[in-house]
């Protein structure tokens, strides 16, 4: 068998080819080959951004909360104090 050779253009055609045709099956194979992919992509997105507000917001409203306790409890503390004496 004789050895092959290639031109860097030819190279790099066949490595674009086989680039395109695995891109093509990656986005096959989960399911995102047809005309709605880009729709698809966009509402992904959307969602994952949701995601992220609603674990922030819940974040900020545990904090609020955690602050809301103490400081009530802290007032308790000298109202009872307060009373006492």
């Amino acid at each position: 068998m004789s050895p092959v050779t290639l031109t860097h253009d030819e190279l790099e055609a066949m490595l674009d080819r086989a680039a395109k045709r695995g891109a093509t099956q990656a986005l096959a194979a989960i399911g995102l080959h047809d005309e709605n992919a880009a729709i698809d992509v966009r509402e992904m997105r959307s969602l994952l951004e949701a995601w992220r507000d609603t674990r922030r917001s819940i974040w900020n409203t545990s904090i609020k909360l955690l602050t809301v306790a103490i400081l009530t409890f802290i007032s308790g503390a000298v109202w009872m104090t307060i009373n006492k004496g």
